[in-house]
């Protein structure tokens, strides 16, 4: 009895190779980083940017205090509390949104000296705008806004609007004895008109005025921590913001 040779080229265009199987999974595969992509983009703003910032350097991400995904102790965030996981991600959002403000002033955030100063807080921002005399906010003893006091809420008022944010525009002055002919003489009145000032440039940029919880005139009873009283520095505007 003969016994029929068989061809290895036949036998492998009878299977037809393995090409079809490496096709088949790249195709999984980009289907899946679609399917991710779509699901990115769907997640509120805070959820996109704790992503971004685990994929940008994911093994410390994962061992950041502040992290949104795994908890300091290392266990999921979801054995933990609810609350706290949020207020993780929120305070995340947030010295994002900080950055992301100065960087649209062209303002170095390490810059003691700074016209304008962004801190986080435990309940949202405070975005604090000093009126110095190298660089005012308002022309000197009113209410009426420089150009760069115009530019600063100018920009504000989109940043407020973009992010759904709530604002209260808090005015202080320093102390002092006499004001020059020409300008207001009582620094409650003073900065009252000049915390609705701001109010009504914001509105004028196209802020919705619901967003605006609060407008005090604060005059020269609350100067800075550890500043004279009649120091200039106290002469400022600060805009506090809380996520909705």
């Amino acid at each position: 009895m003969s016994k029929t040779k068989i061809n290895p080229q036949t036998l492998h265009k009878a299977h037809g190779g393995g090409a079809w199987k490496v096709a088949y999974a790249d195709f999984v595969t980009a289907m899946m980083a679609l399917f991710m992509v779509l699901w990115i983009t769907a997640q509120d703003e805070e959820i996109m940017l704790s992503t971004s910032r685990y994929f940008q350097n994911p093994f410390q991400y994962a061992f950041e205090e502040n992290s949104s995904g795994i908890m300091k102790d290392g266990g999921s965030s979801f054995q933990g509390d609810a609350g706290q996981n949020k207020s993780m991600v929120d305070m995340n959002f947030l010295h994002t949104l900080a950055s992301e403000f100065m960087r649209m002033l062209d303002i170095e955030e390490s810059d003691p000296n700074a016209p304008v100063q962004v801190s986080v807080t435990s309940d949202g921002m405070r975005i604090t705008v000093y009126d110095r005399p190298n660089q005012p906010l308002f022309e000197d003893g009113t209410y009426e806004l420089t150009k760069w006091g115009d530019f600063i809420l100018e920009n504000l008022a989109w940043y407020v609007d973009r992010h759904t944010l709530r604002v209260r525009i808090d005015a202080h002055t320093p102390v002092r004895d006499d004001a020059p002919e020409g300008q207001i003489q009582d620094p409650w009145e003073l900065t009252t008109m000049r915390a609705n000032a701001a109010r009504k440039t914001l509105v004028h940029y196209a802020l919705d005025p619901h967003k605006i919880d609060r407008v005090t005139g604060f005059g020269d009873a609350h100067p800075l921590k550890g500043q004279a009283p009649d120091s200039p520095v106290n002469q400022r505007v600060e805009f506090s913001l809380a996520v909705n």
